[in-house]
């Protein structure tokens, strides 16, 4: 009896883990160079954990970039993610994704800050 249960958690709890990936944000400028110590914000937005029956999976990383402008997270839930760049002197970056591979990178380009208008001549 004991075997048989054994047998039967064996063939489903790879059924029952939630598929995990690797993520790597890689952020630079328009030219190409990185951009180091920019703060990398990482939010599960949408999925359902298997192991909990369906419940959601909140989960939220908040990281800082390196020298090489990169960020490693060794494992995110697959499922859409919401990633937040934001640095000094450059635009603020948001965007949705749909993660779905066992690894992934990501490469974010950061823009220069607009000029501010005024609707008062000087």
């Amino acid at each position: 009896m004991r075997n048989l249960i054994f047998l039967a958690l064996a063939i489903l709890a790879p059924a029952i883990a939630a598929d995990q990936t690797n993520l790597k944000i890689v952020v630079t400028n328009p030219t190409g160079k990185p951009i180091e110590n920019a703060s990398v914000i990482v939010k599960f937005v949408q999925g359902r954990s298997k192991a909990k029956f369906g419940a959601k999976i909140r989960t939220e990383w908040d990281l800082k970039t390196n020298l090489e402008g990169t960020v490693k997270i060794p494992s995110v839930p697959q499922g859409k993610i919401l990633i937040q760049v934001i640095a000094k002197n450059f635009q603020i970056f948001g965007e949705n994704f749909d993660i779905e591979e066992e690894e992934r990178t990501i490469e974010i380009k950061l823009n220069a800050p607009q000029p501010q208008y005024t609707a008062h001549p000087k």
